[in-house]
């Protein structure tokens, strides 16, 4: 996948869970169905999530090779990343719960502080994706908790559908009990 195509489709989950929080009542921020998040919750998620992926991505590139090392195995594609992400969800499903239970239910008066601050780390990661050269994409890696190491290329795919999946999780299961 080039730059180019993981920007737009960057772009392109993002706004779908944009248009869908648009169209909830704002009241609707603090509920979620039982034992879940809360659609704030799955903002603030995905808003830090992005917020940790631009801070490493600041780094030096030196630094990153020095602490992370270098890939030494083929690139993987979209689809690849995606389904080796659900796998891991899929082993992991108690460590994802003890992880979810640590995350702060943020209030109604944070909502449009999250929503702009994921639009904005967004908007940051199109551009760092502009800056870095597709050699750096492909060969430095980072770690990823669930996944280990990825190189930056992947782990900005698996971002792009990260946003998918908690877009899908909010309008599968929360249309029903909001």
């Amino acid at each position: 996948m080039t730059k180019a195509e993981i920007i737009n489709l960057l772009e392109e989950k993002h706004l779908d869970l944009f248009k869908w929080l648009e169209n909830k009542p704002k009241e609707n921020w603090e509920k979620g169905p039982k034992d879940k998040w809360t659609i704030g919750q799955q903002v603030k998620h995905l808003a830090a999530s992005l917020q940790l992926l631009n801070n490493a991505l600041s780094y030096p590139r030196f630094f990153l090779k020095y602490k992370f090392g270098l890939c030494n195995r083929e690139i993987r594609n979209y689809e690849t990343v995606v389904k080796n992400y659900h796998q891991k969800l899929e082993e992991n499903k108690e460590r994802a719960k003890l992880f979810n239970r640590k995350l702060k239910k943020p209030i109604l008066k944070d909502r449009e502080i999250l929503i702009n601050k994921l639009q904005i780390q967004n908007k940051k990661l199109q551009y760092k994706i502009r800056k870095i050269s597709d050699l750096n994409l492909d060969t430095l890696v980072i770690p990823h908790p669930l996944m280990g190491k990825m190189t930056i290329r992947e782990i900005i795919m698996w971002t792009a559908h990260h946003t998918e999946h908690h877009t899908s999780i909010l309008k599968t299961k929360y249309n029903n009990v909001l």
